[in-house]
């Protein structure tokens, strides 16, 4: 019987054992460097140290997949003292299953910040070795994007309304003042030909008077 009981005690170490270990298929080395980023600062890496980890990757992991990851599905082996060690994830279904390497991936990528800010650390001093750097969920902008080229495409349209109207007033203005001017021409011109008239009538009149006396 109590056998029994100390080979169900140890079964999860024996299986945590035999999937996880370096250069494992599913399998990822981290590195942190917390002296680097922290400076005077720095936490020392210690089990708690440990849980909080694996909390965010179950965390990334249920974000992922939508499945209940626990801590106990993230399993941490071959720890150095200059922090780096190993880590697989097993499937919440069957504990002897590792979840692909793809998944993993794409969930520490898609919570990177959030593991980062949880360990205070960033991408530089957070390593997980083969996974590119940050895939965080862009951030939309408070006014969607294409409020924005509405926008953009009614105050364009605005201003062409604007500027015609403009243009059409001060056409106008111009045409009127032409006309204007072409008016007092006429008038100016009407005036000099009828004193030109007037003078040659007068001119016409003084001649034919000494003859009338004679």
């Amino acid at each position: 019987m109590l056998e029994r009981i100390f080979f169900f005690l140890c079964l999860p170490s024996v299986l945590a054992a035999q999937l996880c270990k370096p250069n494992a298929a599913e399998g990822f080395k981290v590195r942190l460097s917390i002296k680097t980023a922290l400076g005077d600062k720095a936490y020392e890496w210690n089990r708690n140290q440990r849980f909080l980890f694996q909390a965010a990757i179950a965390f990334a992991m249920r974000h992922r997949l939508e499945q209940e990851f626990n801590v106990s599905n993230v399993l941490v082996c071959d720890e150095t003292p200059r922090v780096s060690f190993w880590f697989v994830v097993t499937s919440p279904d069957d504990p002897s299953r590792l979840v692909d390497k793809e998944n993993v991936e794409l969930a520490v990528r898609e919570s990177r910040n959030r593991i980062n800010n949880i360990l205070l650390l960033n991408d530089a001093t957070l390593e997980f070795v083969g996974v590119l750097p940050t895939l965080a969920v862009p951030v939309e902008p408070a006014t969607p994007s294409w409020l924005i080229v509405f926008g953009v495409v009614i105050g364009i349209v605005g201003a062409g309304i604007v500027f015609l109207l403009v243009s059409t007033v001060l056409q106008k203005k111009c045409k009127k003042k032409k006309e204007g001017d072409g008016e007092d021409d006429d008038e100016e011109a009407r005036v000099k030909s009828d004193a030109r008239s007037e003078g040659v009538y007068n001119s016409s009149f003084s001649e034919d008077e000494p003859n009338t006396q004679m």
